[in-house]
């Protein structure tokens, strides 16, 4: 096997808020093989974006004052630990809602410009050469006037497409994608999906992609990650993972997605996962599913710690004590 280009173990994040401490990781494993595209998939508030964060290493104090301790590993390439590091090299990010990710007040063209500028070493008209190019590659018709727009001039569309033109100015191998699809429509998204697996062929890029539509993880990622409640609990290649889940997560994760049945010829209604997530700053003991969890154990699922990923098959790894190896 390769071996992995981002290993994360453990990775465990706790906030300081006026509330007290939430815990918004719980030791997250995960790895990323050289130009695969792993998911992360999950409910809101299960951790996939707080864990992109604290890979990128922008997990600083928020609004509130609020402060995030970080703990754990991210080993790059086999040699760096990226959490004890300020140095990201070969690492670019497309964060959620193009809207306010890109600063409004700048036009397009300097706010790529800059990162040109600063990863290439260039100046003056080779800056706006390369980023005419960037968003050409984004299929973004008449570069030009794009890189002279503001952000509120843009679709959504496009706006997606110039975040993701101005991630791939960083010239990276690990393209980390924080729900790219959200608030598209289905065209949209599906020629933002179409760009995303263009650019892993073109470039050889790596993607961790942060999403909650199986329909998208379905259609680009070579593994999932599953996350609950700050943690990872399942995961594997893509199509044995949906095809065999073995975490009851997952599955009511799964029959909670509306469905066409061909052979019926009729949608077949979704299935409501009973209950909520998990509350951050008060986690069950236990495997933190089990309030919801239709096949929970007293005594065995409801105490002690969290049960940790273990191996079921070829790839496959589930965090379940009903789950045989």
């Amino acid at each position: 096997m390769r071996a992995p280009l981002l290993a994360v173990r453990g990775l465990a994040v706790t906030f300081d808020t006026p509330f007290g401490p939430v815990r918004g990781l719980d030791g997250a494993d995960f790895e990323v093989a050289p130009g695969e595209i792993l998911a992360l998939v999950g409910e809101s508030g299960s951790g996939k974006s707080v864990a992109s964060l604290a890979v990128m290493g922008v997990l600083g104090p928020g609004g509130d004052g609020a402060r995030a301790h970080v703990a754990g590993s991210a080993i790059w390439d086999g040699e760096t630990d990226l959490l004890r590091t300020a140095s990201r090299p070969g690492l670019a990010m497309v964060f959620q809602e193009p809207m306010t990710a890109l600063n409004p007040v700048l036009r397009i063209g300097h706010t790529i410009g800059e990162a040109v500028a600063r990863h290439d070493g260039v100046a003056g008209p080779a800056v706006a050469a390369r980023v005419a190019t960037l968003l050409a590659e984004m299929g973004l018709p008449d570069p030009a006037r794009v890189a002279r727009a503001y952000p509120h001039e843009l679709s959504g569309g496009m706006r997606q497409r110039a975040l993701i033109a101005l991630a791939m100015a960083c010239r990276p191998r690990l393209l980390i994608a924080d729900e790219p699809t959200t608030a598209l429509d289905t065209t949209v998204q599906a020629r933002v999906l179409g760009l995303l697996t263009g650019l892993r062929r073109s470039h050889g890029l790596a993607m961790l992609l942060v999403t909650h539509d199986f329909g998208v993880v379905a259609e680009v990622a070579d593994r999932v990650a599953v996350m609950y409640g700050g943690r990872v609990v399942e995961s594997g290649p893509t199509s044995a993972l949906l095809a065999r889940p073995a975490h009851p997560y997952t599955r009511a994760l799964l029959a909670a997605v509306p469905r066409l049945d061909l052979a019926q010829g009729a949608v077949m209604p979704a299935e409501e996962m009973p209950g909520t997530p998990p509350d951050p700053r008060h986690p069950p003991p236990g495997c933190r599913f089990h309030p919801r969890c239709a096949l929970a154990r007293p005594g065995l699922c409801d105490a002690g710690a969290p049960p940790p990923l273990r191996a079921r098959g070829p790839d496959l790894a589930a965090a379940c004590h009903l789950v045989a190896a």
